[in-house]
């Protein structure tokens, strides 16, 4: 009898609560119904109040849905799952070996294939990256270790604990980290690697009360030992002809003294260098750079045409060779950034797979090969990406996202929104505990060794010595019937520029 009681009494608390939830629900549909219909902003709400809501739920969460559930392993963009998990194995230190057979469909357009060499060499005469000099008429030239290395991401665009994991992890795997344009912080240095410091159209760090480029800013830069070049930079892949803008709340007190900056003052980037109109008024901007910090001075920049680095290289070509930039970054439209316009994402800059032959082509007709190093950016993350830029003419290759996905970046597409989950692109705390400096300065390493690694296989298939040896040779393009072609015969070398032999 006890125990009926006490089951009748629960039902009755289960049917009275639901009873209750009924009318908390019945009660928020009718006021979300009274402001649907009384808003004037969205049409669809206004037409179909409460149901019409939906639609932007499902909007909202379409894209991770997308991500995880209906996209298949080589369709996302901007980064597919196949490229994002070899990040990830390589970044864990795990073996990069499959089974079964590619998932990568080669019948796509433009999709490169190695030509492996018929008697390559033999393991024990395995391809092995060479140290290469940039900059040798530079007081202070810097000897570069690796093929792959950081690229440009300021302190303010990434986080604090995001900069210490890249400075340590770039330090262990011996390649250099870019500043980005945001100046030099304790936290690039406190890890001893190698820094290029950028130089952006707002010359933050390097700049006087007025904006303009300082000397004596420059000379204390240039007096780390670790500062080993610098970087002008002219455009971004991303956004070019815009500058980058980090909004005022972002610029507290130590952000705003690494950039030279007013605290709570907009970081505004101009579209460009106000000291260089043309491309005289350039290569005399990079001499004085060079002049003043004794190091290794070049520029990065975003294919647009052949005519700006033709004009550029006869000007080298009059002025003499010791006037050239010691490198060149070649950005490529599809490259990355925390922020930019639609249309310039989308639309301006040619991408990387054709500007960097047209700029290596330009650049050794003209007579520059080992006078300026070619550097090639712009999604360009797995191994493949890395073999086929330095088979197209390229020096170095750097990276700005593959590294970004070797913190720990899910590609949530948050990163000009503070709200980055991982805390690579956030100052939010609360996201920012999540990124362990401890634990992924480690991944930063496996991910870069691991590149080279698997680059200087490729290099092996191909039958070279060390990966620069790789030529357009050794790549075929697939064509729209699906044939595929050699490299050398869909981008063309020119022919030496006479001129440029006589100097």
């Amino acid at each position: 009898m006890i125990m009926l009681e006490w089951t009748g009494w629960v039902l009755e608390i289960l049917a009275l609560g639901f009873v209750v939830a009924v009318g908390v629900l019945a009660a928020l549909g009718l006021v979300l119904f009274v402001i649907d219909r009384t808003q004037t902003e969205d049409a669809i709400r206004r037409n179909y109040p409460v149901i019409g809501r939906f639609r932007h739920i499902f909007s909202e969460l379409g894209e991770f849905f997308r991500q995880y559930f209906f996209a298949m392993d080589r369709e996302e963009l901007p980064f597919n799952r196949a490229q994002r998990e070899w990040v990830k194995r390589a970044s864990d230190a795990k073996g990069n070996t499959v089974a079964f057979g590619s998932t990568r469909n080669i019948a796509v357009p433009g999709t490169p294939l190695f030509v492996n060499a018929p008697f390559p060499p033999l393991d024990q005469q395995a391809a092995k990256t060479e140290p290469m000099v940039i900059g040798s008429g530079a007081r202070t030239p810097y000897t570069a270790m690796s093929i792959f290395n950081l690229s440009g991401m300021s302190y303010g665009a990434i986080s604090k604990p995001a900069v210490q994991a890249l400075s340590r992890g770039c330090k262990e795997a011996g390649i250099w980290m870019n500043t980005g344009e945001g100046g030099l912080s304790s936290y690039h240095l406190e890890g001893g690697c190698d820094i290029v410091f950028q130089i952006g159209t707002a010359k933050f760090g390097v700049r006087d009360e007025e904006g303009n480029l300082s000397d004596e800013k420059l000379r204390e830069v240039a007096a780390h030992e670790q500062v080993r070049m610098f970087e002008l930079k002219l455009a971004q892949g991303a956004k070019p002809g815009k500058g980058g803008i980090l909004p005022a709340e972002k610029v507290n007190a130590e952000i705003a003294a690494i950039r030279g900056l007013k605290v709570g003052q907009a970081g505004i980037s101009p579209n460009r260098h106000a000291d260089a109109a043309n491309t005289e008024e350039l290569l005399d901007l990079i001499g004085r750079i060079r002049e003043v910090t004794g190091k290794p001075v070049g520029i990065k920049t975003v294919g647009g045409s052949e005519e700006p680095f033709t004009e550029l290289f006869d000007a080298i070509a009059r002025r003499g060779f010791d006037s050239a930039p010691d490198f060149i970054t070649i950005d490529g439209g599809e490259g990355g950034t925390g922020a930019a316009p639609m249309p310039l994402i989308d639309l301006v800059g040619m991408s990387i797979r054709e500007s960097l032959p047209m700029v290596s082509g330009l650049r050794d007709a003209a007579r520059l090969k080992d006078r300026i190093r070619l550097i090639a950016s712009g999604k360009l993350v797995n191994p493949g990406d890395i073999a086929w830029a330095l088979a197209a003419g390229a020096d170095f290759v750097v990276s700005a996202r593959g590294f970004m996905f070797s913190l720990g970046c899910i590609q949530a597409l948050k990163c000009n929104k503070n709200t980055c989950p991982t805390g690579i692109t956030t100052h939010d705390p609360r996201f920012q505990k999540g990124l362990v400096v401890e634990d992924k300065w480690r991944k930063v390493a496996h991910y870069a060794q691991g590149i080279v690694k698997e680059v200087e296989v490729i290099a092996h298939s191909v039958g070279v010595t060390e990966p620069r040896q790789m030529r357009r040779r050794h790549v075929r393009l697939v064509q729209a019937d699906g044939r595929s072609i050699p490299m050398h015969l869909v981008y063309p070398r020119p022919e030496p520029d006479v001129r440029a032999a006589a100097e």
